[in-house]
């Protein structure tokens, strides 16, 4: 499969307001791999040639699936396998908002591909180590995010120190939490043994 017969497959699915297609209700025959790959830093690759139109990973990203542990693209008619080195997204821009109804501050993050994020349930970020420290005996867990589904977005490195910033730090028995707070829920966005 090619990424051209893909896009003009995807024409129409899409519009310039960005909504996301139902791929969890399409359930198409499974083509077989192609050589697309997610980087860890964001970037996206195809026969190991950066993608360089925003436009075209957006509308990949927009048609992106996860079933089990494996990544697809996904139209109505075709599903194609796809390698992705840690998470499809990758947060590198964030901002607080007030909430209009309840006064709340809301962190709102942005992905390199533009999806908006609001930070509002506990269910929404996990502590998780990046794999390039799993070998790190010492290596720090850093907040994933929850764009869709189950599609998942790491912090870079540059958001994550910013956050930081703006958290509060907490002293718990065993170890020293970093917390901040978003839509009046208490999220903990990093975490240090005593």
């Amino acid at each position: 499969m090619d990424l051209t017969r893909f896009q003009n497959q995807l024409k129409g699915a899409t519009s310039t307001s960005r909504p996301i297609p139902p791929v969890e209700k399409w359930d198409p025959d499974f083509c077989g791999d192609i050589n697309l790959t997610i980087a860890l830093d964001g970037r996206w690759f195809y026969e190991g040639s950066p993608i360089g139109r925003a436009s075209l990973v957006q509308l990949f990203a927009s048609v992106l699936k996860k079933e089990n542990d494996k990544y697809f693209l996904v139209t109505p008619v075709e599903k194609v396998g796809i390698t992705v080195e840690d998470t499809p997204f990758l947060i590198t821009q964030w901002h607080r908002k007030t909430n209009k109804d309840t006064g709340n501050n809301v962190f709102v993050f942005t992905t390199q591909t533009g999806d908006d994020i609001e930070l509002s349930n506990a269910e929404q970020l996990q502590l998780r180590t990046p794999p390039d420290a799993l070998k790190d005996s010492d290596a720090t867990e850093i907040p994933y995010i929850n764009v869709r589904r189950n599609l998942w977005a790491r912090l870079h490195q540059n958001v994550y120190y910013q956050l930081l910033e703006q958290g509060s730090e907490e002293q718990q028995a065993a170890s020293t939490q970093f917390t901040i707070r978003s839509n009046n829920t208490r999220f903990v966005i990093g975490e240090v043994s005593i």
